[in-house]
């Protein structure tokens, strides 16, 4: 294989006033007769890692008629995934293929291909049209590569946990509010309708005063280990592995770090709570309006020194907001869950992922990503008087933001709305692996550990500095 082309950052900062003149979108008008959206009114999209979840996200936009997917970037070629929770294959090759499959059919005489490379970087250079990209890489990945879409003023959808430090969380945050473009993270559950029924319950007051949260993710483990396999196994063609690697320390290929397999290990993922906690800590940071808590500390089984544990307890305390109490919050994962509430009765159990809000009042439990919030026990539910609604409903996540880069409102989950989240999320992963209580300096903005401060920013690979 070809060496794909290195671009520094020099070069991306040259190019960014030529790929800003490409920028706008024209109102949106039809082509008369056709059914079908003028070109200067179609979000011309990139995506940046086509496994999984970018394949998931793909179909998401496939739905959307004025939208199309015109470049792909990925060093993968393809992996199997039907040993996985996404089945079938994905990479750059098959991605390739489902986009070219389905646009033919809708584009009929106007299809074109679409574009595919190896490094993201060359394809931000070459491919001037692009509006908007979406990336879903690996976490290790998610902050190098934002800041590189955001220099360009590219419109920017990046999956949770946006990225895999707080120090990288900080700087994207920032650059997307100096680039103005619109953002969304991909915690899909903040543009439901649940969401805002947590909200607007808790701003009515039908469960008084919250003093307590409690959150929990249940999900298979990705793998077994806990330091770097000893065995060496040939890098699979049509993979570039140091593409791959990005700014994460150089090391041989092993199956045990990809595909999906990367999550739990701390030079690629964030862990459990990485993963999950921000779907299903969502509707306590936007309901009671949450910021850094003072401390945290984690209670673990199973890690292993270069891994994430099996399995954590994670309990943060938020001082007082105003008139707001002091919040303690407890995170649970992978079949550790609280206490099943006196108020389902006997022959109700908490589900796999779920949240419950516990007040003077009485108490608010939900699903995993913000689903179906109900006052419990039921007789409360039925007795209570819903208010009206006040906050904005949208259309679908990926709607969301696409009608945000096209000049309406800023999406739901636009980073400076989520990042103060996701940093606090990634607290509780450096707290998983410190191993002690957490102090957090609200004035200063720092742990009071210099071991926990080390955590913040990671050490980056020569050439992938952030």
């Amino acid at each position: 294989m070809n060496q794909p082309t290195r671009i520094d950052r020099r070069t991306m900062l040259r190019t960014a006033a030529a790929a800003a003149a490409g920028f706008s979108i024209i109102p949106r008008h039809v082509v008369a007769g056709s059914g079908r959206p003028a070109p200067s009114d179609t979000l011309r999209i990139a995506i940046i890692g086509t496994g999984g979840q970018g394949v998931v996200n793909l179909k998401a936009l496939f739905q959307e008629d004025d939208v199309r997917v015109i470049a792909i970037a990925d060093p993968n070629e393809e992996s199997d995934l039907r040993a996985w929770y996404y089945g079938g294959s994905a990479g750059r090759l098959p991605t390739q293929k489902l986009i070219d499959d389905t646009y033919r059919q809708k584009d009929g005489d106007a299809f074109k291909p679409v574009k595919a490379y190896v490094d993201f970087r060359e394809m931000l250079e070459k491919e001037k049209e692009i509006d908007a990209v979406l990336v879903a890489t690996p976490d290790h990945l998610h902050g190098y590569v934002s800041l590189a879409v955001l220099q360009l003023k590219k419109h920017l959808y990046c999956e949770k946990p946006l990225c895999r430090s707080i120090y990288e969380v900080q700087k994207v945050v920032a650059a997307a509010k100096a680039a103005g473009v619109a953002t969304q993270m991909g915690n899909y559950g903040h543009s439901g309708e649940g969401l805002r029924l947590f909200c607007e319950w808790i701003q009515d007051g039908a469960i008084g005063p919250v003093r307590e949260v409690h959150a929990w993710a249940t999900f298979p483990p990705l793998n077994t280990f806990k330091e770097q396999p000893k065995e060496t196994v040939p890098t699979p063609p049509g993979l570039n592995w140091d593409l791959w690697l990005g700014p994460a320390a150089e090391r041989p290929y092993h199956p045990a770090y990809t595909p999906v397999t990367w999550r739990p290990w701390h030079d690629f993922g964030t862990g459990m709570m990485g993963d999950f906690a921000c779907h299903h800590l969502d509707p306590a940071f936007m309901a009671l309006e949450l910021g850094y808590p003072d401390t945290v500390e984690a209670v673990h089984y199973g890690a292993g020194k270069e891994t994430y544990p099996f399995a954590a307890t994670i309990y943060m305390e938020f001082p007082a907001r105003g008139e707001r109490p002091p919040v303690k919050v407890t995170w649970y994962d992978n079949g550790l869950r609280p206490p099943t509430p006196e108020e389902l009765g006997a022959t109700r159990r908490l589900g796999p992922h779920g949240i419950l809000m516990v007040g003077d009042k009485g108490k608010i439990l939900g699903g995993g990503w913000s689903q179906s919030p109900r006052l419990i026990p039921e007789e409360a539910m039925q007795a209570y008087k819903r208010p009206p609604r006040t906050l904005r409903r949208v259309k679908g996540h990926h709607r969301d933001w696409i009608d945000a880069c096209k000049g309406g409102e800023p999406s739901s989950a636009n980073f400076e709305t989520v990042g103060r989240m996701v940093e606090v999320v990634l607290m509780g992963a450096i707290a998983e692996r410190i191993g002690e209580k957490l102090h957090w300096d609200q004035a200063a903005g720092r742990f009071t550990s210099a071991r926990a401060n080390e955590l913040v920013t990671p050490t980056f690979r020569k050439g992938w500095e952030v």
